[in-house]
Order: structure tokens, then sequence, then C-alpha cells
């Protein structure tokens, strides 16, 4: 079948079986290996993606499914003006370890802020509940999406170059 699904902004078309899952197009026809690939069951979170705005394991849904939509992925969050402000936030509050859970936590982060700009910790608990980390104690995690609320313009700043410095 042929499927044209919008990926970061950009449309990609392409040929795929009914059965082919939306992780391995991310991964394997396009490249963008930000998505991560654990358990095969739905079970760890660490595929997530952001299919118009929500979180979806594209483990668990084919690529067909996805035709038509936008997809968000890890990859996707960064911009010109520099990286998302829960990027930043994982950097300044620590919030990962291994890294193997850390794009499917920032893209639910990043809807989470998306709906609510200002969740409590435990409107955050609940968003990545879903998800597993092997790592760490969540604590950091928590840490970093709240400080992305409170600091949703920091991140470019903190990645632009300085007055003065080469780009």
């Amino acid at each position: 079948m042929q499927v044209t699904i919008n990926v970061n902004g950009e449309d990609h078309t392409a040929d795929v079986e009914p059965r082919h899952l939306l992780v391995r197009f991310l991964r394997d026809d396009l490249g963008l290996t930000g998505t991560h690939w654990g358990c095969d069951t739905s079970n760890c979170g660490t595929c997530v993606v952001l299919l118009d705005g929500e979180p979806v394991k594209s483990c668990t849904m084919l690529a067909v499914m996805a035709a038509g939509h936008q997809v968000r992925t890890v990859e996707g969050l960064e911009t010109a003006d520099g990286l998302d402000p829960v990027q930043q936030g994982f950097i300044e509050q620590h919030g990962l370890q291994c890294g193997f859970c850390t794009p499917g936590m920032m893209l639910t982060a990043r809807a989470l802020l998306d709906r609510d700009p200002d969740p409590s910790e435990q409107q955050i608990r609940e968003a990545i509940s879903g998800q597993l980390c092997r790592c760490t104690g969540y604590l950091n995690i928590v840490r970093a999406v709240q400080w992305a609320a409170h600091h949703p313009a920091a991140a470019a700043a903190a990645t632009a170059p300085s007055a003065g410095s080469t780009p």
C-alpha cells in the first residue's frame, strides 16, 4: 500500500506492507532512530510518538493507520530556535540516565504541556504512567517536566549562540 505520512512537518510517501508497524516505518524507512523499540507489547512506552498531538505507542500502530496524519518524533522537538523546553528541562533536571525511555517521555511531556501548560505533579505522573523507566525513580523526570512548564522560552535562549560568538 502507498501511504503518505507527515512526519515532523514533512510529507513522506512510501510503499509499505499493510502489517508494517509505524515504529519500523520511522526507524527503518525514514532513519528516525530516536523513536526506540523496546517491548513489542505496548508496555514500556519507549516507542511513543505524537499522532496529531496525542501520544501513541508506535510499536502497536500500523503505518497505514498514520496515513494522512501528523506524526511528531523526538527529532521534531528541536526547532531552528533551539531545544524544546522539555528537552532543556531533561538536561537541567537530570531527567535521564540511560536515555532509552527519554524520547517517549519527552513526547508525552510535550503533549501534556500543550494541553495544560502548568500541570500538577500528579498530572505529570499520570501522563507518564504508561511508560517505564528502569533507571530513574521518575522524580527527575517529573522535575524536568515541571522545569519546562515554568521555563517555556528558556530552552531556545540556552541553546542560542551568545552575542559575539560564531554560529
